[in-house]
């Protein structure tokens, strides 16, 4: 199919490209405990210049951890955000010092859900929310799932604080993530991806130590 008059074709690879545009001036409008809100005036070379509010982030890992019976281990949050308690996939917050995101991924699934995993891959990698955040997340499989030998942290607040684990089987998520019932982005993200990855017995799926684009 033709494309309309007046757009522009794309011919060269179907890979996203990492290249930052140059940054004429940088402020800081607001400082928060995790995160911050950048003001950008963007070189946009030929379209001139652009101003571009933004979140500041340090990412997070996030964990499918898939078990024998095709069972995906959630927890069920409350996200003040949106209001809702949101079912989701094991993650947290690549802050720690020196401390990759696998083994960020490792960390959170055994303090949150007070389990560990044998077996780990990449499943999907994913901008959240590009045009406003620089929140990068990372999806990791995680198979021969048990439970930890110090079992599950009891020092726990916020959120976090009695927050409720449970294994759902794979083909319910993938329904109600199609349904509209499930809206956690990783979720969505990985459930689908999963469902995808399982047809050639996840061989396609990159290490758990493939390099980030």
């Amino acid at each position: 199919m033709s494309l309309p008059t007046g757009t522009v074709s794309w011919t060269g690879e179907l890979v996203d490209e990492k290249r930052r545009q140059p940054v004429v001036e940088t402020r800081t409008g607001f400082e928060g405990k995790v995160w911050d809100v950048v003001r950008d005036t963007v070189d946009l070379g030929p379209a001139g210049h652009a101003v571009r509010d933004y979140i500041t982030h340090p990412g997070a890992a996030v964990v499918l951890a898939l078990d024998d019976e095709e069972r995906v281990l959630l927890v069920r949050q409350y996200r003040h955000p949106v209001g809702t308690f949101l079912f989701e996939l094991p993650a947290g917050l690549r802050d720690a010092d020196g401390e990759g995101p696998l083994d960020t991924a490792k960390r959170e699934l055994h303090e949150e859900t007070g389990y560990l995993a044998q077996t780990w891959h990449s499943l999907v990698d994913l901008y959240l929310s590009p045009g406003a955040s620089a929140e990068r997340v990372r999806i990791y499989l995680a198979r021969g799932v048990r439970p930890h030998p110090d079992g599950r942290p009891t020092d726990l607040t916020g959120e976090e604080y009695g927050m409720p684990v449970l294994w759902a089987p794979l083909a319910d998520l993938v329904r109600g993530v199609l349904a509209g019932e499930l809206h956690n982005s990783s979720l969505a993200a990985g459930v689908l991806a999963a469902w995808a990855a399982r047809w050639d017995g996840f061989a396609s799926l990159r290490p758990a130590d493939a390099a980030e684009e």
